[in-house]
């Protein structure tokens, strides 16, 4: 049974989904896609800056998987901000998903003097239909407060790194009161958070995986997760977690183990990081 959550503009998106960020190997991203499908898991996570955009449409068209029955994806890379630019990657990207619509579509970063005219770019393509959603990713609250100011459709996703190393409360509660959808990437702090003792203990506890536990309590906490594998049989495990519940102690003790720790840039110094 598909789970999914309502955004502010009506759409139903599945309450976890699959990451695809270093998958790039064709046979292995068709086994993923397939084992995923069948999984049940229909929110396939890409952008245009992991390079698999046109392995994943062929994958998916391979495949034979009904258009209607996916929640695909992608992302506006930073060098390719701005209102005109926009259009023309968002076009890229569709022809290489081989799709005629996206389900959601994501600024990447806050490009600073960018990402308003990137948004009333992605605004244009919502109301044209050639988006169902329109979103951001790694923007804090000073960006949304910007954002909103100018919007005419406010972002439906808020895209971050989320994990029990990285429990930011004041921005989840600023989308929680702005009706935005926080969405988890790295949920699993690229893999090290499995070897923390508390959580292991957790896990324990309730006969579960530490992934299982973890991608649980963002579940618990209203946030969609969107953890990301290479390997079929994870894909299986990262997705048995709607039939058990996490109670409220272990829940804080979860939520204790912040430490405020980044695995990726931040968003204020991104483009230090990545240069563009």
């Amino acid at each position: 049974m598909l789970i999914t959550k309502t955004l502010n503009n009506g759409v139903e998106i599945p309450a976890a989904g699959m990451g695809f960020w270093q998958i790039n190997n064709k046979d292995n991203i068709k086994e993923i896609i397939s084992q995923s499908y069948s999984t049940g898991v229909s929110l396939m996570d890409t952008a245009s800056a992991y390079g698999n955009e046109e392995l994943i449409g062929s994958a998916i068209q391979e495949l034979e998987i009904p258009r209607n029955d996916l929640f695909i994806t992608t992302k506006l890379w930073n060098s390719n901000q701005g209102y005109d630019s926009t259009l023309k990657a968002f076009n890229h990207s569709l022809k290489k998903l081989k799709t005629d619509y996206l389900d959601l579509y994501l600024i990447h970063w806050p490009v600073k003097n960018k990402f308003v005219e990137s948004w009333k770019a992605m605004e244009k393509l919502y109301e044209e239909g050639y988006v169902k959603s329109i979103g951001v990713c790694n923007f804090q609250k000073h960006h949304l407060q910007t954002l909103l100011n100018v919007a005419s459709n406010k972002p439906a996703i808020n895209q971050v790194e989320y994990h029990p190393y990285l429990v930011q409360t004041d921005l989840h509660n600023y989308c929680i009161e702005n009706d935005i959808q926080l969405e988890a990437w790295s949920p699993l702090g690229q893999g090290e958070l499995l070897k923390d003792e508390i959580l292991k203990g957790i896990s324990e506890k309730y006969q579960r995986t530490a992934a299982q536990v973890i991608l649980r309590w963002h579940l618990q906490k209203g946030i969609i997760p969107i953890p990301k594998t290479s390997h079929k049989e994870r894909v299986v495990e990262n997705y048995q977690i709607f039939d058990f519940n996490i109670n409220e102690a272990d829940l804080i003790l979860i939520d204790n183990l912040n430490r405020d720790l980044r695995f990726g840039p931040h968003p204020d110094s991104f483009q230090e990081f990545f240069g563009s």
